[in-house]
């Protein structure tokens, strides 16, 4: 099958999810600046949600640049992905709205979690259908990178009940490890 068409649909998934975000932020009635105040959580949050879609996106535009076809397990392997980084928008406004609270940012890491295992598994069915000499196969390797965030995860989310902010901290960290895309996919597909 042709990519083309799993590329645009989760474009514009990633464009919805990216857009509810910031439905979740409302205008205050006052015109002060302080009105802002309390504010400052939900926009924390949207914005290490925002950081997160992007990376998804921008990985995901790579992976499928190192991809040549796709099969219906592909598609159903995107489509698990795409679940989870749905619901972005529900736990960030949760989060945000509660303070940084420990269930919500421990319930968080677990949606960032369950993201990072889909998008492991979405590789791992592309290689499985390109092959393990295919240039997809060799531009991801293997993948130390997602293996250590999720690793990072199942520390974060534990520990967000007893140190919330070390847990959103691990959250950051792992955000901040994924800002560049993979080199490897940008070279393969050179």
């Amino acid at each position: 099958m042709s990519k083309g068409r799993v590329e645009a649909f989760s474009d514009g998934v990633f464009a919805v999810i990216i857009t509810f975000l910031v439905f979740n932020i409302r205008v205050p009635s006052s015109a002060d600046l302080g009105a802002l105040l309390p504010l400052v959580p939900l926009f924390l949050s949207y914005v290490l949600s925002f950081l997160y879609v992007g990376i998804y996106w921008n990985n995901h535009h790579h992976l499928f640049q190192a991809a040549d076809h796709v099969s219906g397990k592909v598609l159903w392997a995107n489509l698990h992905l795409l679940f989870w980084l749905s619901l972005a928008p529900f736990v960030t406004a949760w989060m945000g709205q509660n303070h940084f609270s420990s269930t919500p940012v421990a319930v968080y890491g677990c949606i960032l979690l369950f993201a990072g295992i889909a998008y492991f598994i979405l590789t791992r069915t592309l290689v499985s259908h390109h092959g393990k000499d295919s240039k997809l196969a060799m531009s991801i390797g293997s993948d130390r990178k997602g293996q250590l965030s999720i690793v990072i995860y199942l520390i974060a989310i534990p520990l967000a009940f007893v140190r919330t902010w070390a847990g959103y901290v691990l959250y950051v960290l792992v955000a901040v490890l994924w800002l560049l895309p993979d080199r490897r996919i940008e070279k393969v597909v050179r």
